[in-house]
């Protein structure tokens, strides 16, 4: 057993790294990641030895279209400083958190594949945050083959759940809607939903995610890029009905002028069902979950 002591998350306080074990999990203010020399002293001092790369700075459609210049620049300075410092301090093995987005957009074949991952330029409305995930693929290739570190890669769906951004203007589709729907019932009005409600997506429970990334430090050792997805597409559609069902409002109302994002992203978890049979919580028991942590905590949560 790994030692949880001797483990580093990045990003630990958030969506994705608050369910992963850990004992060192410091906050934005505690450790810069954009500060080499911070990280560097921050993994030399307390003699880590695994690191699981969480952090990264996120957003929603609208957000990732609008900075994309910042988002490509800062990911790409948080993602080289980690795992150079990683280097340096002889850490035994890495776990970095990709995501689905990084595909190509168009010329395809689906479901999305490892293999297929630089075969073409990403969706337009995130191409810096998208890219700059890919380089983090490069990075870890290009250090496994000369230096020899033990990196891994894993790369999610869509992923919701407790402690996600719920901000209206930078958050993902789940939380964006969740507090749309919150509001749209105090004011006993229908949910509001940007494009069509044609996509589909996957979605992964946060708790699910973080008890595959505790698996994959323990026993994932391939260079290939591990899909972690369920077998479940899921329509827009179909996620503001349930959403607007948990909060009985009155309809909904699609704003067919705003952007709607890529149409659909299935992946191949193949490789991942092959050495691990894991329960998936369903969406809809992780939806009502979610919801219910958020008006828990609506006083606190980043919103």
């Amino acid at each position: 057993m790994i030692d949880e002591s001797k483990i580093l998350v990045t990003g630990g306080r958030g969506l994705v790294g608050s369910c992963v074990k850990g004992y060192h999990k410091p906050s934005s203010e505690d450790l810069d990641l954009m500060d080499f020399k911070a990280v560097d002293n921050y993994i030399a001092l307390n003699r880590i030895e695994y690191v699981i790369h969480c952090a990264a700075l996120v957003g929603g459609v609208k957000e990732n279209t609008e900075r994309l210049g910042e988002f490509f620049y800062k990911n790409m300075q948080m993602n080289l400083n980690v795992l150079e410092a990683c280097r340096i301090n002889k850490v035994k093995k890495v776990v970095s958190l990709l995501t689905t987005c990084i595909f190509p957009a168009e010329n395809i074949k689906y479901p999305l594949t490892h293999d297929q991952l630089h075969n073409g330029a990403p969706h337009e409305s995130n191409y810096g945050y998208a890219h700059a995930k890919r380089m983090l693929e490069v990075n870890a290739r290009a250090y496994r083959d000369q230096y020899g570190m033990n990196i891994v890669n894993i790369v999610p769906c869509n992923v919701y759940g407790p402690r996600d951004n719920f901000n209206l203007q930078s958050s993902h589709l789940v939380p964006g809607l969740i507090h749309k729907a919150f509001i749209a019932k105090q004011n006993n009005e229908p949910l509001k939903v940007w494009g069509d409600g044609s996509p589909k997506r996957e979605f992964i429970y946060s708790e699910d995610l973080g008890k595959i990334i505790d698996w994959s430090l323990q026993h994932y050792e391939l260079p290939e890029p591990l899909i972690v997805s369920s077998d479940n597409e899921i329509s827009i559609k179909e996620v503001a009905e349930r959403i607007r069902d948990i909060f009985d409002l009155p309809g909904i109302e699609y704003e067919t002028d705003m952007p709607k994002g890529q149409y659909r992203k299935p992946s191949d978890n193949t490789l991942l069902k092959s050495l691990l049979d894991f329960p998936y919580t369903s969406f809809n028991e992780g939806l009502k979950d979610t919801v219910e942590w958020f008006n828990n905590n609506y006083e606190t949560l980043r919103k």
